[in-house]
């Protein structure tokens, strides 16, 4: 099993001490890289003065932490794909991989807030939900085009490039038919710079929910990234994406094979230290996700959920939460296993409100507690 850091900077109040936030990112990404973490991913939130969120660029976060570690993949959960120019993005995640050696992990998700869509990209409004679709589906064609190959173009609904009628004469750049229509002098095709180190591409992911968007990224063979549901929901959702892979590729693609999962996570000496410790703290985070969400989504299949109930740590700890003691959240990671056979196991550490002091403590007990039991019986399971 392979643990990675699934990294949402946080802290309501903390806008003002912003260089203290960066800070403690970077010694946690330092340590993840030291300590045997596969892969370390930062998302993409704007405007929130709040501090729920507080990274807007997650290449840019990217590029900085390349340049501490050594090993440690970078990856972004996610770039909201349609807020961008499918270009800037092409560019930004070559040059990335080119920083980071070829460490790249590309994030991609379509995007839930309105304020942030109306303010980047009104083709994006996550209220007419097939255009949002129809404008990630085009963006993502038009990345994958222009990491793939030398010499692209492109021509939808939302964008062509390169567009009609383009001159170019330059005698430093000589007029071939691989870029040109050589009768009309025009560029016909153009090509990103820098090329990703990693050929074609770096492995794309998506953040995935509902039944069509997992079906459609396993028919386009992109990783899914899962966060919130319960072990049981989870399972029907990794079998649609099992066998919709499996169809796609013509071959059967092993339970877990292409998948992520989130789990937010704290380790501590006892029980009652975990709660103590993060249980305001988590729930903060799902109190700002589920104003959008609902507690729908943290139910078992038919189970309904009851009239006036309330978001609290008894009612999310068993559902999804590996926090406890180094032997509970062994224990619960054994379940993902051997339910849903994960591969890769994002830890979600940044707990809103929690002090860095707390979530490095948890990390290192999970480093040294909770993961060489892993590791152990992998290789175990190799000789």
């Amino acid at each position: 099993m392979k643990f990675g850091i699934f990294a949402n900077l946080n802290g309501q109040g903390r806008l003002d001490e912003y260089g203290k936030v960066l800070e403690e990112a970077r010694e946690q990404a330092v340590y993840c890289d030291e300590n045997g973490y596969d892969s370390i991913w930062y998302t993409e939130h704007h405007f929130g003065h709040e501090g729920n969120e507080l990274i807007s660029n997650p290449i840019l976060m990217g590029a900085d932490i390349a340049a501490r570690t050594k090993n440690i993949r970078i990856g972004q959960a996610a770039n909201v794909a349609t807020f961008w120019h499918p270009l800037r993005l092409a560019e930004d995640i070559a040059m990335l991989d080119q920083l980071s050696g070829g460490r790249v992990e590309i994030g991609l998700a379509r995007g839930l807030y309105g304020r942030e869509a109306a303010n980047l990209n009104e083709n994006a409004d996550p209220t007419n939900q097939a255009q949002n679709r129809k404008l990630f589906e085009e963006t993502y064609d038009i990345l994958k085009k222009a990491l793939s190959n030398r010499f692209f173009s492109h021509k939808g609904e939302f964008y062509e490039f390169p567009p009609q009628g383009l001159k170019w004469s330059h005698p430093m750049s000589p007029a071939s038919e691989e870029f040109m229509d050589m009768e009309k002098g025009e560029i016909n095709k153009i090509s990103l710079v820098p090329r990703p180190v990693q050929q074609p591409h770096p492995p794309i992911w998506q953040t995935i929910d509902s039944p069509r968007s997992i079906k459609a990224a396993a028919e386009e063979n992109i990783k899914g990234i899962f966060w919130m549901p319960t072990v049981k929901e989870l399972k029907n959702r990794f079998e649609l994406y099992k066998e919709t892979a499996s169809k796609a590729q013509g071959r059967d693609v092993p339970m877990g094979e292409g998948i992520a999962l989130v789990r937010d996570v704290y380790v501590a000496d006892s029980m009652e230290q975990a709660r103590k410790d993060a249980g305001e703290a988590v729930l903060n985070n799902y109190r700002w996700i589920c104003h959008w969400r609902g507690l729908g989504n943290l139910l078992d299949p038919g189970e309904e959920l009851q009239p006036g109930q309330e978001l609290t740590y008894d009612f999310l700890h068993h559902r999804n939460l590996l926090f406890g003691t180094p032997e509970y959240v062994a224990e619960k990671i054994q379940e993902l296993k051997e339910e849903l056979n994960v591969e890769h196991l994002l830890l979600w550490v940044d707990h809103n409100g929690l002090s860095h002091e707390k979530k490095m403590r948890s990390l290192k007990l999970f480093t040294e507690e909770v993961m060489p039991k892993f590791q152990k019986s992998e290789v175990t399971s190799n000789q």
